[in-house]
């Protein structure tokens, strides 16, 4: 497959354009660096011939549910979004230097940082889950490495609303070799059993330093195989003797082909990963779920669909008649700058300046001599 050419950087303001990071399907992602606060981050651009009503919905829904849910500290965090004067939509977020992708291409990970990482991970998605929204791409590539080294999710640009994903969405989010089965025979789009399997397939992913159902030799499969073997082939552990029994069970679980057989939530999936740090001697990493409330409160108050943009602003508003009383003003000192009428010249000036005013003391003398007078 022939890998698109990334695009120009836009030209924004505040921002300094330092590299590309990278390319996807209808977006490139640049570093830049941000001119005040003084920081480097990730700025996420759709490409000129992508930009389409569908793919632009798409672009501002992912900005929206980052917004929304980047609070969470395993959520890459969203800082802008906005328009670049060339006309590409574009949004800025935090830069991560790595992902788990890159980690387990240099071979199996250690035990504690991918059960760290699982822990936080499924917790976010329980939040996500919470506010009505799926992921439906998850992936090794798709969890970054925040400057601190913590996982961070990424990329909701496919993502859907949890209730009637299914009926909603017209397109099938699908990477495999971690996709659930029933994804990749077009039976879902998606739903909290397929994103227990997505995530469970990534951490056999980070354990075995291959994805599940590749080869073990490393052998690079076409897709169309890579499907197959999914639907097909029997399950088979990770190989590493370092994991405990729990730690093979809850894998084979989460990547059970009947859906029904797999953990009912992320929460509980989080719970048990708890269980095999306990299991491996190690501290568990705290499951960091949003508040009920906050999560009620955003699946009422947004399902995920931008609404028209209607300005709120009153015409008879305050704010108007500021704006009117500063245009007079701005008229008013316009006027008071222009020049005045040029004189004739300063000598003749001077000269009937003097004769008005001697006229002037001539005309006060007269009427004091008749008042005198008079009396």
């Amino acid at each position: 497959m022939v890998r698109r050419v990334v695009g120009q950087p836009p030209v924004l303001p505040g921002y300094t354009y330092v590299r590309p990071l990278g390319s996807g399907g209808f977006a490139d992602v640049f570093l830049y660096e941000q001119d005040m606060p003084r920081r480097v981050v990730a700025v996420k651009v759709l490409v000129d011939d992508a930009i389409n009503p569908d793919v632009l919905t798409t672009f501002n829904r992912e900005a929206d549910i980052l917004a929304r849910l980047s609070a969470h500290p395993a959520i890459v965090t969203i800082y802008q979004a906005s328009i670049s004067a060339d006309g590409r939509p574009y949004f800025v977020m935090e830069f991560c230097p790595d992902n788990m992708s890159n980690q387990y291409k240099r071979g199996p990970m250690p035990v504690q940082t991918v059960l760290d990482a699982g822990v936080r991970v499924a917790a976010a998605l329980e939040t996500a889950h919470r506010s009505g929204v799926l992921h439906r791409d998850i992936k090794p590539s798709n969890v970054l490495i925040t400057t601190l080294g913590t996982p961070a999710l990424a990329d909701f640009g496919i993502a859907a609303a949890l209730t009637g994903a299914d009926e909603q969405s017209k397109t099938i989010a699908m990477s495999v070799p971690w996709s659930a089965p029933e994804v990749i025979v077009g039976q879902v789009a998606g739903n909290v059993a397929t994103e227990v399997y997505s995530l469970g397939a990534t951490i056999y992913t980070m354990l075995a330093g291959r994805a599940p159902y590749e080869p073990e030799t490393g052998e690079r499969l076409p897709r169309a195989q890579l499907q197959e073997r999914t639907l097909t082939k029997k399950y088979v552990p990770t190989g590493r003797t370092d994991l405990v029994p729990r730690l093979h069970d809850l894998l084979a679980r989460a990547l059970s082909k009947d859906a029904s057989q797999r953990f009912g939530s992320m929460l509980e999936l989080a719970q048990e990963l708890q269980r095999a740090q306990i299991d491996h001697g190690l501290p568990p990493t705290a499951i960091e779920v949003v508040d009920p409330s906050w999560a009620s409160a955003a699946v009422q108050g947004d399902d995920v669909r931008r609404a028209p943009v209607i300005s709120t602003v009153n015409a008879n508003s305050r704010r108007a008649a500021r704006a009117q009383t500063l245009a007079s003003a701005q008229r008013q000192a316009a006027l008071e700058r222009e020049p005045a009428a040029p004189a004739r010249s300063s000598r003749k000036a001077a000269l009937i300046g003097a004769a008005v005013g001697g006229g002037a003391v001539a005309l006060v003398a007269i009427a004091v001599v008749a008042a005198v007078l008079g009396s």
